[in-house]
């Protein structure tokens, strides 16, 4: 039986996400799993006079090909796919992963030589190409969530189709903002840090690129970052999940780095020169995500979170800093995660993951829908 809200969410990332066109060519990427919206979005497209293509993924066949692949094999993947992208106007990844540890033994040298040579098509894509990301809803996943498959079903769908108009009006005082802002402080359990964002733009996201949506991104100044920071959400990267990240910053570096997996954890932020430094800081702002789930497309629009991300700067927001990492890790600042301060040039703007100032209330729980 169709269920019709998958057929509101594939409208809704056709056209408010992507923007698509008559003869605007689209690729919809996902696994087997995500069979039902792929077949909705591809129904969708031709209706709106688009021409779809679709490329099934598989979890196991990339482990395996993680794995085993050389310099040449990835080599030769990289120019597969910038010529798949050179052909396409935008793209929907479709995520339904049953397993966080797939890829966990996937040597860290592997991966490294992967995402060096991988990192020119994946730059093209995210730079030059409309893209939207999102998860469908699979046992896995509802597990992560502590919720029943059935509930997890509805909410996901709930949480990705808010009002994401009402959302973009929130943020624009938000955004100007932090255009106008220079310093930044944090401060909260195991958390001081004292960064500048000066003349680095500020990107509102509102359902454009990942769905769910709900932050605005900047970055700090590559070298002005100094202090530390503890974050208090789980983070999966590279198969493995981390617990209680400890990151300390001298002029932007990370100089020093602990976790429950230290030895692990070092590895990926020794891939580059670049990784050791952040690309990316955002609020996250969605009101309908409350608690994490170990899943990034969730976790990082948690309301009353924030985000710091070692490795790549997005060009949209470009602090110069150049890595094939970017990993988003999330400290949420509401008081049952132990509060925290957020100030803006000496200014307190945002106290126990509530806005404070009257501009920004649009921001908080009780105001969004």
């Amino acid at each position: 039986m169709k269920d019709q809200r998958l057929e509101k969410l594939a409208e809704l990332l056709l056209t408010h996400s992507l923007k698509l066109k008559e003869n605007e060519k689209v690729l919809f990427g996902g696994d087997y799993e995500a069979k039902p919206l792929l077949k909705e979005l591809m129904n969708k497209a031709y209706e709106m006079g688009a021409i779809p293509y679709y490329q099934i993924d598989d979890q196991e066949l990339n482990r395996i090909l993680a794995t085993n692949a050389n310099d040449e094999q990835a080599i030769i993947q990289n120019r597969l796919n910038m010529a798949r992208y050179k052909e396409i106007d935008a793209i929907v990844q479709v995520v339904s992963e049953k397993n966080d540890a797939e890829l966990s033994e996937v040597p860290a040298e592997q991966w490294q030589m992967l995402t060096k040579h991988t990192k020119e098509s994946h730059d093209y894509l995210i730079n030059e190409k409309r893209w939207v990301l999102l998860n469908y809803p699979n046992s896995a996943l509802a597990q992560k969530a502590k919720m029943s498959y059935d509930r997890f079903f509805d909410y996901l769908l709930d949480v990705c189709t808010v009002d994401y108009k009402q959302m973009e009006e929130a943020q624009k005082p938000l955004k100007e903002l932090m255009d106008k802002t220079d310093k930044v402080r944090i401060t909260g359990e195991g958390t001081d840090l004292h960064f500048s964002i000066k003349d680095i733009p500020a990107v509102m996201c509102f359902g454009e690129r990942n769905i769910p949506d709900g932050e605005v991104y900047s970055a700090p100044v590559k070298d002005s970052v100094n202090g530390y920071i503890t974050y208090n959400t789980p983070t999966l990267y590279q198969g493995h999940t981390f617990q209680n990240i400890y990151l300390e910053f001298k002029d932007g570096k990370i100089v020093d780095a602990k976790a429950d997996k230290t030895k692990e954890l070092n590895e990926i932020l020794d891939t580059d020169e670049g990784a050791r430094f952040i690309g990316e800081f955002a609020l996250g702002v969605n009101p309908k995500i409350q608690e994490p789930m170990l899943d990034i497309l969730f976790d990082e629009k948690i309301g009353g979170s924030f985000h710091f991300t070692p490795g790549q700067a997005y060009e949209s927001a470009d602090n110069g800093n150049r890595s094939s990492v970017h990993w988003d890790m999330v400290c949420i600042q509401r008081p049952d995660y132990g509060g925290g301060e957020i100030y803006f040039d000496d200014v307190l703007v945002r106290k126990d993951g509530v806005f404070v100032l009257e501009e920004l209330k649009g921001l908080n729980p009780d105001a969004l829908k």
